[in-house]
């Protein structure tokens, strides 16, 4: 069972600290990116700064929690490797900006408490930078730390730190989303402040939602959307951006819906890609289940192996998109079901 919202004050003071930390270092490394560096294809600063978060964010929740295991998205194998050696330097070299002193072996080792398994009734997971290709243009990406407790997500944190802060995006971007079970959803702009309490849009009419939508079509079919809003008469065209930002958006009443449907029925999400972002909202008042509408089961290991897609939405809508699903056979591929042999 998980604790009433009071039992995990120190939890989100040590999420919200060290998520910060990372924010310093992925702006810094965007705000290094130039047009050369996108001409050539150049992964290296998302790498560096992929690295470099989960390094500094393993390193504050292990120091807070240390019997707490971490279970991220990376691991220091890559950089170990012989031909790797000025992309660790680089790595070290930004991460000493805000730990100085620090050695190569305590950066990588920092990462690698990233490498837990899934067994342990309470875990944090994390996703260090959450939209890859958002990040190298420039755009929208996504820091994402969740504690689960029994297999159930206590508390989560989205930051974004480019997302604008103020309703007119007039302000100074750079948003930080955290929730804890039972207590609400709140936004705070990622230098810190006065946070906000965060409601989802009231909007019930179906024909009138905003979906937010990837900007390239990776693991979510833009068609199977495309067809779902025809069915649904909606208007608006979709908003595009990159990483669970859209589960912020949501959160915070900007749309209404954010899918993520299943291309093939083998594929299943990571853990690591949506709890921080669930929890949120889920807590601003919206709900979350796959697209057969079950809810989200992060028990099961590193990926949502009893879930096929993911459904977001501010509640009001969430029945019709499901029915409409069901009825375009969004999801349905004739194949086992994701519950498992004996069925749903």
């Amino acid at each position: 069972m998980v604790d009433p919202p009071a039992r995990f004050e120190r939890e989100l003071a040590a999420a919200l600290a060290a998520v910060r930390e990372a924010a310093v270092l992925t702006r810094e490394v965007q705000a290094g990116i130039t047009a050369e560096v996108i001409e050539k294809r150049d992964r290296s600063p998302v790498t560096v700064a992929d690295y470099g978060s989960q390094a500094l964010i393993c390193r504050a929740i292990a120091s807070a929690f240390p019997d707490d295991p971490i279970v991220a998205e990376e691991s220091s194998g890559e950089l170990r490797a012989a031909g790797a050696r000025p992309l660790r330097e680089r790595l070290v070299r930004m991460v000493g900006r805000l730990r100085p002193g620090v050695t190569d072996d305590e950066v990588l080792g920092w990462i690698d408490l990233g490498g837990a398994a899934t067994s342990a009734s309470r875990f944090w997971t994390l996703d260090p930078i959450d939209g890859t290709k958002g990040f190298l243009r420039g755009q929208q990406y996504a820091i994402s730390l969740a504690l689960i407790v029994d297999g159930r997500i206590a508390l989560g944190l989205l930051c974004c730190p480019n997302l604008p802060t103020e309703d007119g995006d007039a302000g100074a971007p750079g948003l930080m989303c955290h929730a804890v079970r039972g207590g609400g959803a709140f936004a705070v702009p990622v230098e810190g402040g006065e946070p906000r309490a965060i409601r989802v849009s009231r909007r019930s009419d179906p024909s009138a939602i905003r979906f937010c939508e990837s900007v390239e079509a990776a693991h979510s079919s833009h068609s199977d959307s495309a067809r779902l809003a025809e069915r649904l008469a909606i208007v608006a065209d979709p908003v595009r951006l990159d990483s669970q930002a859209k589960y912020a958006q949501v959160a915070r009443g900007r749309a209404e819906a954010y899918l993520r449907l299943p291309q093939d029925a083998g594929y299943r999400e990571k853990i690591w890609d949506h709890a921080g972002g669930v929890i949120v909202v889920e807590e601003a008042g919206g709900r979350v289940t796959d697209v057969r509408g079950r809810p989200l089961d992060f028990s099961r290991g590193r990926a949502l192996e009893a879930n096929l897609g993911v459904v977001v939405s501010n509640g009001a809508v969430h029945d019709a998109l499901l029915a409409a699903m069901a009825e375009l056979g969004i999801g349905r591929f004739g194949e086992r079901s994701p519950a498992g042999p004996d069925g749903p």
